[in-house]
């Protein structure tokens, strides 16, 4: 896990790549991602429970 320096060079080469207007859409982006999936899980665990 990277620690507080190297979080910051992976969020000054995201500035570099993306540039200070795309990466809050991607933040937006990633976030919503994230949630679709923890609720795809969320959803699957009692039909998994109902099939043990």
């Amino acid at each position: 896990m990277p620690g507080g320096p190297e979080l910051l060079i992976i969020l000054a080469v995201v500035l570099l790549l993306f540039g200070s207007t795309k990466v809050p859409q991607l933040a937006r982006s990633l976030g919503q991602a994230s949630r679709e999936f923890k609720q795809g899980t969320h959803d699957e665990e009692p039909d998994r429970a109902r099939a043990s």
